[in-house]
């Protein structure tokens, strides 16, 4: 009597929301009982928005049992509903940071476990709303996939369904087949997958790939860059002169995130615009150069004053709206097929800010100081829904997105430019001072993100940092030493607490120690 016999194989599937995680429990429960095994599957439902999967556990033993003596009975296998750490089988997640809760709750180990799971990433809601880069660190989960799993079993299933046009639980399926570790030939799986009728071709050649990516070991583990790449695109031919000057002007290891951002720049203003963002970056590099830099200043002061210098206003938020890739990336998110009709919502919610960006000062200062006396900066604003795909919507976020030509006119613009430039001034400053110190400041940058109330935190972080521990260091009236490493701690804690308590007790011994000095 082997031990399938004996013991249920426990399976536990992690799925989100549209990945078809139910489907997926249904192949495998139709497979396994058209072979003859008894299985049980149980649900537990995820929340929505990525703060949960869905995880569907089954159990499943030959019904091959020995008669209990003195009866022609079998005696009837006893199942959990629920599964145990240290006790599951085969573990599958449909993306990376799942396979990391898995492993985290123990359900991942090393006597037992196939872990099987897509490397790709779907941002869940606390990383899309850090302030700084919120991205867990998908690296660290395959590391300890190799550590904690018997066996594991790491490659982007998401892109392999959409090559063979279908979803990904078609290839969860082919992976957890060419796992072995299921006594079902590969033919069940397939009958289970032509019973349901729904896509059958499409899923059966996605099934087939999975299958065959581990039954030739042909896995591609994430490597420590592969979130970051991106297809490179060609240089629109209006900024062709510019980027000839990001190769003549500014040192090898800047030279690629200048041209970012001389396209980003062009694209969300114009040329002249991506013109500015050199000539700023010209000041910084002369300043590096004279300290004996080799481009790193440069190079991030560049990622950062490319975001400044793009800040989000309703024009951009209307840019990024209509922008084709994005809308290319919905229908393939939510599998629709050539010529099929899909209808995208958007959710919006502008407030005084958003409404005074395109005023001139003289009108803007006065509306935002009377807002601010009465309390009511932060709660004019209001909810709308736009339909994109629809004519109205979109006519309304075209016109939006036209107007940033107006830009340059109004308050928001005229504020930012006057910033930045006290902001590359200040940097320039430190340089001749300590590098180290003018790379803080510069990172600073990082506290700005977003519009409305979370723009004004963050600024409210960066103004308290640069009078508190910036300008101090530039009159001499602090080490610069020291005084990088305070920025750099204080940042952290405005990065860690928006609310800006962390900040307060980072800043408060500093600004004790310079009273006593006085």
């Amino acid at each position: 009597m082997t031990d399938m016999d004996t013991k249920p194989i426990g399976l536990l599937i992690a799925a989100m929301g549209g990945e078809g995680g139910g489907v997926l429990r249904q192949w495998l429960v139709d497979a396994a009982m058209a072979h003859g095994l008894a299985v049980q599957s149980t649900s537990i439902p995820g929340v929505a928005q990525r703060t949960g999967a869905t995880t569907y556990y089954l159990e499943m033993q030959s019904d091959k049992g020995t008669a209990v003596s003195g009866s022609n009975t079998k005696p009837r296998p006893v199942m959990s509903l629920y599964p145990l750490a240290g006790n599951v089988d085969i573990m599958v997640a449909s993306e990376l940071i799942e396979a990391g809760r898995a492993m985290q709750n123990g359900f991942v180990t090393p006597n037992c476990t196939t872990l099987i799971a897509s490397t790709h990433r779907v941002f869940a809601v606390g990383e899309r709303t850090a302030m700084a880069d919120g991205r867990f660190d998908g690296t660290r989960v395959v590391k300890a996939a190799d550590s904690l799993a018997q066996r594991a079993v790491l490659f982007d299933m998401e892109a392999m369904a959409h090559e063979n046009g279908s979803v990904i639980n078609s290839v969860l399926l082919g992976a957890i087949a060419g796992s072995n570790r299921l006594p079902i030939p590969t033919e069940g799986f397939e009958d289970a997958i032509r019973e349901t009728g729904r896509s059958v071709e499409a899923n059966l050649a996605a099934f087939r790939a999975g299958f065959a990516a581990v039954e030739r070991g042909d896995l591609k583990p994430l490597t420590p860059d592969s979130e970051l790449k991106r297809p490179w695109r060609g240089d629109p031919p209006m900024v062709e002169q510019l980027q000839h000057r990001v190769r003549d002007e500014f040192p090898g290891p800047a030279r690629t995130v200048l041209r970012e951002g001389v396209n980003r720049l062009f694209e969300y203003q114009n040329l002249a615009y991506a013109e500015r963002y050199l000539q700023r970056l010209t000041r910084i590099e002369r300043a590096e150069l004279a300290a004996g830099g080799h481009g790193e200043l440069v190079r991030d002061t560049g990622q950062y004053l490319a975001l400044w210098m793009s800040y989000e206003d309703v024009m951009r938020v209307a840019q990024a709206k209509l922008d084709r890739k994005r809308q290319a990336r919905i229908r393939a998110e939510v599998g629709a097929k050539p010529g099929e009709p899909v209808r995208i919502r958007e959710y919006l919610k502008p407030g005084l800010d958003e409404a005074t960006a395109l005023m001139p000062g003289w009108i803007a200062r006065p509306v935002l100081a009377a807002a601010d006396k009465a309390g009511w900066r932060d709660r004019l604003n209001f909810g709308m829904t736009i339909t994109s795909t629809a004519l109205w919507g979109y006519s309304l976020l075209r016109v939006l997105s036209v107007l940033r030509f107006a830009r340059p006119m109004g308050h928001r613009y005229q504020t930012e430019q006057v910033l930045i430039d006290d902001w590359i001034g200040n940097i320039a400053k430190a340089a001749a001072l300590d590098l180290n110190l003018a790379a803080e400041i510069a990172a600073c940058q990082r506290l700005l993100k977003g519009y409305g109330q979370t723009y004004q935190h963050g600024w409210q972080s960066f103004s308290q940092i640069m009078d508190a521990l910036a300008r101090p260091a530039l009159r001499g009236d602090m080490p610069a030493a020291d005084a990088a490493a305070a920025i750099a701690r204080a940042r952290e804690a405005a990065l860690a607490d928006p609310e800006g308590t962390a900040l307060q007790k980072a800043i408060e011994p500093i600004k004790a120690k310079d009273l006593a000095a006085e």
